[in-house]
């Protein structure tokens, strides 16, 4: 009977208008690509091939990010005779809207001298000749330019052009496809493929996750800025050889680190911490529920730790317990689901109980408390203009730093494992707050953001739509 409750309650979030993270699905802009021979059959080899998708920096709010590529190939034509050809790569995408948003400020070089190209139609990249027909294949537009290789000679081609990112703020993805290239004689040589980031990359802004728009390709070795894979003897023979480069986007991470130097000049400004605690939650809950891969839990414990130095400066702020109430909420939400009560879940109830004593009547702290009755269905129930807290066995007491209530064995042990329902529902509400001054420090005027969450049935629809035409 809970399970068939459940599954109704389930039915009835998706089906039913929400507040959302986006409402619909984000369009699919076109990825980069090796170049392809403009021939059925060539004695030409890529021998090798070096990448670099240098992601710009940018601060622009809520944006997804650009990155510039620069792709060079040394190509060699292992025949007896001379080959010219008319070489091509995809320039384009069906975005999932049945536009073609194609590559920016695209240039080619062939042995160092820039050459012409022109734009051309040509089937999806994703099927052979022979099955365009019959997978009723798109019709896509490709760059295409004339080339001729000298017989046992190299040719060095350089193509450059900016990307834009897909997907859902804050997380970005990047794509580079492979494929193309396993149209030239033999294997690739060796490839290099090199992300570069505008600050450090690290296992919290590169993200080892699925986003539901890609996840980082796996095998990447972190240096310094980059991020960097080595291949040899590559055959890509198919669409699982692309790579991915999942990201929180720079605009998200240049606040982070903005955040982490305001900390640093104002160590003793509550405002602050807590400026840093919510940048931090915003990369933890880059993708729809939060992240589980490594960078994501070190993120969820740098903001919990944040949260509770601000709280410590800064008891009694309401909008901060609640703050902190959201993001301890989204990690227990999944083990709500599974019918486990955790500890989080009893601190976070302990902080939004706290939260609406100290200010019952501020919208954001209300805001937070009616999202979290999805978010721990059953522990807390909003009744009439108040709030009720099944799981909660006591009073929460303010105890410095973090103003935890700690709940007993025994007594957590009584608990009931009510299940939640699901992630798509109302998301994360955060007080939006100016930054510390660059002099004295002082508590900045609070304000609320929108209530946001995932979209509900129509992105469902999408993204399945979009993971089988990948594939």
């Amino acid at each position: 009977m809970r399970r068939l409750c459940f599954v109704a309650l389930l039915f009835v979030l998706l089906a039913l208008p929400s507040n959302a993270r986006a409402d619909v699905a984000p369009p699919l802009y076109p990825p980069g690509s090796n170049p392809q021979p403009g021939v059925e059959v060539t004695q030409v080899r890529m021998v090798a091939e070096t990448v670099i998708i240098e992601v710009l920096k940018d601060i622009e709010p809520r944006s997804l990010g650009d990155a510039h590529v620069t792709a060079d190939f040394t190509m060699h034509n292992l025949g007896t005779i001379d080959e010219s050809m008319a070489a091509r790569f995809p320039i384009s995408v069906n975005d999932g809207r049945w536009e073609y948003p194609e590559i920016n400020n695209l240039l080619i070089q062939v042995n160092g001298k820039q050459v012409q190209h022109r734009r051309v139609t040509y089937p999806d990249y994703r099927y052979s000749d022979d099955s365009v027909k019959k997978n009723n294949a798109e019709m896509l537009p490709w760059a295409e330019f004339d080339i001729t290789f000298p017989a046992g000679q190299d040719v060095s081609i350089r193509v450059t052009y900016d990307l834009e990112g897909t997907g859902y703020y804050p997380a970005t993805v990047f794509y580079y496809v492979l494929e193309t290239g396993a149209s030239w004689k033999e294997s690739i040589g060796s490839a290099d493929i090199i992300l570069r980031l505008p600050y450090e990359a690290n296992p919290q802004n590169v993200m080892d996750q699925e986003t539901g728009w890609g996840g980082t390709t796996p095998g990447g070795v972190f240096q310094g800025n980059e991020v960097r894979w080595h291949f040899e003897d590559l055959e890509p023979t198919g669409w699982e050889y692309n790579m991915e480069f999942a990201l929180i986007a720079p605009s998200a991470w240049e606040t982070v680190l903005s955040a982490q130097k305001q900390v640093a000049k104002y160590p003793n400004d509550g405002e602050s911490w807590g400026m840093l605690a919510k940048a931090y939650k915003l990369a933890f809950l880059s993708v729809k529920g939060y992240r589980e891969d490594e960078g994501g839990q070190q993120l969820y414990q740098l903001s919990l730790e944040a949260y509770e130095k601000c709280l410590s400066l800064k008891p009694n702020d309401a909008q901060w317990h609640a703050g902190f109430a959201d993001l301890l909420a989204y990690r227990a939400m999944w083990d709500v689901m599974g019918g486990t009560t955790t500890p989080e879940a009893i601190r976070a109830l302990n902080e939004i109980h706290t939260a609406l004593e100290l200010a019952p009547n501020d919208t954001v702290v209300q805001e937070i408390a009616y999202s979290m009755t999805s978010l721990l269905y059953g522990g807390i129930i909003q009744n009439g203009d108040r709030y009720d807290f099944p799981w909660l066995t006591q009073t929460p007491t303010a105890l410095p730093p973090t103003l935890e209530v700690i709940i007993s064995t025994e007594s957590a042990a009584t608990l009931p494992a009510t299940p939640a329902p699901t992630k798509e529902h109302i998301s994360q509400v955060e007080p939006t707050r100016a930054e510390a001054p660059e002099a004295t420090p002082t508590s900045a005027p609070q304000r609320s953001s929108p209530i946001c969450g995932s979209a509900a049935f129509l992105p469902l629809i999408a993204l399945t739509w979009f993971a089988w035409k990948r594939r």
